[in-house]
């Protein structure tokens, strides 16, 4: 099924987000090369798909996982989370209808 993992930053997380992105993106990486993705990205802190210094307020991950359980495990070992970048984490089912 698919799951929902929105989270979103603690204030001024910019210099620990990209810090921790590398390790973030190599474990992303891991659900892409399984056919597990939907769709995953950050939330701009402007309306600009570079916010430059302004930062980003959180992400989106949209994956397949056996259970609920298992995408919030997943979700709670992130690094973004281990580096203090998330204030909170929402893991959710998700039903696609469209497209």
């Amino acid at each position: 099924m698919w799951y929902m993992i929105y989270a979103e930053d603690v204030a001024d997380s910019l210099d620990i987000r990209m810090a921790a992105r590398p390790a973030h993106l190599k474990r992303i990486q891991t659900l892409v090369d399984d056919g597990r993705i939907l769709v995953a990205g950050p939330t701009p802190a402007v309306d600009n798909e570079d916010p430059g210094a302004a930062g980003f307020t959180g992400s989106l991950i949209i994956a397949q996982f056996d259970s609920l359980e298992d995408a919030t495990a997943w979700a709670n070992t992130d690094p973004y989370v281990e580096a203090g970048v998330f204030k909170s984490v929402i893991v959710k089912p998700y039903k696609k209808v469209l497209p």
